[in-house]
């Protein structure tokens, strides 16, 4: 028990916003306030480009407040694949391959985005494996419930 009983530790405010996010969901807010500092916030108008087809993937995004939008880019027409609002994520392959970008991000109205830079969960993945382990364990259930969601509107048979 403190000494202080009136005193509470301080919580951040993006730690609030943040830990329902099926990403962080599974980390104490100790480790949470360890990739607070990694994390970048990031203001977006209606329409303006997040990023684009052929583009380096560098980060994953967040919904923090507002919505994004996620098209694929056939001559010259982009047709929206899925629209994202807060506690929504997108382009995690980013963190996890150097490919290319495979789509158009942009945002569907003015939105507040959360952005970590793959070069910052490597080197979290040298410092503290644990926690990064934390971090790729829920991206990759996220990746695999695509992948079902996918082959369940498709008819496709999974094999694993």
């Amino acid at each position: 028990m403190s000494k202080f009983p009136f005193f509470k530790p301080h919580i951040s405010l993006r730690y609030e916003q943040l830990n329902s996010v099926m990403l962080f969901e599974t980390l104490t807010r100790r480790e949470f306030s360890t990739i607070d500092a990694m994390l970048h916030e990031r203001d977006y108008v209606k329409d303006e480009l997040i990023f684009d087809v052929g583009e380096d993937s560098q980060a994953i995004y967040i919904v923090l407040s507002g919505a994004a939008s996620v098209a694929r880019r056939a001559n010259g027409v982009e047709e929206e694949i899925i629209r994202l609002g807060p506690g929504d994520f997108f382009g995690e392959l980013a963190l996890l391959d150097n490919a290319p970008r495979s789509a158009v991000a942009r945002a569907a109205e003015d939105c507040r985005l959360v952005v970590m830079f793959r070069a910052d969960l490597a080197a979290l993945a040298d410092t503290h494996v644990a926690l990064s382990s934390k971090i790729l364990l829920q991206m990759a259930r996220h990746l695999a419930h695509i992948v079902r969601q996918t082959a369940m509107r498709t008819g496709a048979t999974l094999h694993v």
